[in-house]
């Protein structure tokens, strides 16, 4: 009765079964795999919310690619970022998870695929998956930083590889695009006619400057690429569920992309017209509310490194950006019962890095979100079970 698309293993792993009794039990849990900025004791800015009372949000006006003056909103927030793009290249979505969807139906026929980064964020295997879209991955080179290496990408590109995935920075690596980088992946996709897609969602929460970096492939480029951002990180405002993908390269390309993107956004016209209308007077207070955020990841980076500066085993991978930090531990056990014994004994919820599909163990993936006197706890356990 049912596609073969949605046929999910519902079982939880070890992980999910024991996070879940700990909560049944009431027991205490510091939870440093916390993601929700609504949920991490962030501090809220008046009046946000006044906007999504306007009376224009009475009126609704279904427009494909989204309300101009939220596009226009959109358009100023790349120019800050010194990108000029054009609203009319500026599409709306309810969230990146459904701009990924456009996209996939946009790009790809069932069976093809679409390359991401490994490691990576584990979504992309549920998202294209129920888009009937494989998922390949491409390998992220480690030196004491990250890098993207075009060659890597090709040798895993097959003749069925519609789109590259990028994400900058990355999850959790925390690693920004390289302009040599994006050159290489723009002069490969043009020569194979391969979409490029970036995922800019994190992309305002850089630890410190480096000139080499992107700040967004919304630029002239010799291939069709696609940026992708959103409220939910850029803003800490997940509820609001507004999110847009910025569409560039070469003019027929963009412009046949468009097209067919309006027509798969006029079946679904899935964003709601009072967060259209409040995006501007959001957008403008973007820095008053990425603050709150900005300050909390760097404390927190800032309380782990000195707690790994007294002889720890476990060492950072150090991240340019992002709301993650990467430990390296030791792989006296596998990663699944490292965390499972911090959760069990310890009262702390951590991330696997098999969840991310690192390549080898061990790691552990840490928010940097939760609030600090939590953290600097949790991060307290974790590094004194390493010792035992």
């Amino acid at each position: 009765m049912f596609s073969e698309r949605t046929r999910f293993d519902l079982r939880p792993n070890r992980l999910a079964a024991a996070r879940a009794a700990r909560r049944a039990s009431g027991a205490p849990l510091v939870d440093l795999t916390l993601s929700n900025p609504t949920r991490a004791g962030l501090p809220a800015v008046p009046d946000l919310l006044a906007g999504l009372a306007s009376p224009d949000a009475l009126v609704y006006e279904p427009v494909p690619l989204g309300l101009a003056r939220a596009r226009e909103a959109v358009a100023r927030d790349f120019a800050s970022r010194g990108a000029a793009l054009d609203p009319d290249h500026i599409l709306l979505h309810a969230s990146t998870s459904e701009a990924y969807g456009f996209l996939f139906k946009l790009l790809c026929d069932p069976g093809d695929d679409v390359l991401v980064p490994r490691p990576g964020y584990p979504l992309f295997d549920f998202l294209a998956g129920l888009e009937s879209v494989r998922v390949a991955s491409y390998p992220l080179g480690y030196d004491g930083e990250w890098h993207l290496d075009a060659a890597a990408v090709a040798a895993a590109a097959s003749p069925r590889t519609r789109a590259v995935i990028v994400v900058s920075p990355g999850n959790p690596t925390g690693a920004y695009l390289k302009r040599s980088e994006l050159e290489a992946l723009e002069a490969l996709c043009a020569e194979r006619g391969i979409a490029l897609i970036a995922d800019e969602v994190f992309a305002d929460f850089a630890f410190g400057e480096d000139a080499r970096r992107v700040a967004t492939v919304a630029r002239d480029s010799r291939a069709l690429a696609f940026a992708l951002g959103g409220l939910s990180k850029s803003c800490g405002l997940p509820q609001l569920k507004l999110a847009w993908t910025a569409v560039v390269g070469p003019e027929p390309l963009r412009r046949e992309a468009l097209a067919r993107l309006e027509v798969v956004a006029d079946t679904y016209l899935p964003v709601s017209t009072p967060v259209q209308v409040a995006a501007a007077g959001v957008l403008e207070r973007k820095s008053q509310l990425a603050a709150p955020i900005r300050e909390r990841v760097a404390s927190n980076l800032g309380r782990l490194r000195r707690a790994l500066a007294h002889g720890s085993p476990a060492t950072l991978v150090e991240p340019e950006g992002g709301w993650s930090a990467i430990l390296r531990v030791p792989a006296t056990c596998s990663e699944e019962e490292r965390a499972l014994r911090l959760l069990e004994r310890h009262g702390v919820l951590v991330h696997p890095g098999y969840f991310f599909d690192f390549p080898g163990e061990a790691y552990l993936v840490l928010s940097l979100l939760p609030p600090g006197d939590a953290f600097a706890e949790g991060v307290a356990r974790v590094l004194a079970d390493l010792v035992l």
